[in-house]
């Protein structure tokens, strides 16, 4: 239980100091949270729950290819702010894309080799 407890709070302390960061400087704050923190942290755990290491490598492998349909989302929503979309309508815009950028990454990747 006092793992998952840490766990959680690592996690959660590296988001709220990306935002804190991002509210100074902005730019920072995205470098922060484009680095693959919670990816690496995730690996750690799982090496650390499971010792696996062809899980690792799998785990590993099927992040790379759900980040590709995230990145778009980056693109649209401050495009869209910038023609003026406000703020909700655009992250929700934002998050519709990404939700049919996966859907189309898992039924197109195993037809293609990709093991997600």
């Amino acid at each position: 239980m006092y793992y998952l407890i840490i766990k959680a709070l690592l996690s959660g302390v590296i988001i709220a100091v990306a935002s804190e960061v991002a509210r100074r400087w902005p730019g920072v704050g995205a470098l922060i949270v484009s680095l693959p923190l919670v990816s690496v942290l995730a690996m750690i755990w799982l090496w650390h729950d499971t010792g696996d290491a062809e899980r690792l490598a799998d785990h590993s492998a099927a992040t790379f290819w759900f980040v590709l349909p995230s990145l778009p989302m980056f693109l649209a929503i401050p495009l869209m702010m910038r023609n003026g979309v406000g703020f909700w309508a655009a992250l929700a815009a934002g998050c519709v894309l990404t939700i049919v950028l996966y859907t189309l990454m898992v039924l197109i990747a195993p037809k293609v080799g990709i093991r997600l």
